[in-house]
C-alpha cells in the first residue's frame, strides 16, 4: 500500500506542478483588454480561471492529505542500521615496537681507519 500511495503522491505531485505553470498571472487580464492577444487562448480571456484554481486547489489538498498519510506510515517503521556501520576493526596483524630513542646510534669509526 505504501508503494501506490508514494506513486499517486508523486503523480499528484507532477500534476500540481503542471497546473501551476499552465495558468496564467493576475496581470495578465490587463493585457488582453488592450488587444494584447491573450483572449485568442483556449479558454479565452479569464474562462479557464475558475476552472483552473479549483482543480489546483483540489491538487493541492490531495497533496498535502497524502503527505501526511505517508509521513504516518514511516513514522512507525524502525529504522534498519547500516550494514558498513557496525562493521569491526580489523585486528591488527603485525605489531611495531617503538624504538628507544628517536636518535640512530652512530658507530665509532676510528677503529675502521687505516694510520
Amino acid at each position: 500500500m505504501y508503494e501506490i500511495l508514494l506513486v499517486v503522491y508523486l503523480i499528484v505531485a507532477l500534476a500540481l506542478v503542471g497546473m501551476v505553470l499552465i495558468q496564467q498571472g493576475k496581470g495578465a487580464d490587463m493585457g488582453s483588454s488592450f488587444g494584447a492577444g491573450a483572449s485568442g487562448t483556449v479558454f479565452g480571456s479569464s474562462g479557464a480561471g475558475n476552472f483552473m484554481t479549483k482543480t489546483t486547489t483540489i491538487l493541492a489538498t490531495i497533496f498535502f492529505v497524502l503527505s501526511i498519510v505517508l509521513g504516518n506510515l514511516t513514522a512507525g517503521q524502525i529504522k534498519e542500521t547500516d550494514k558498513w556501520e557496525v562493521i569491526e576493526k580489523a585486528p591488527a596483524v603485525e605489531t611495531v615496537t617503538p624504538a628507544q630513542s628517536d636518535v640512530p646510534a652512530t658507530e665509532d669509526k676510528t677503529s675502521d681507519v687505516p694510520n
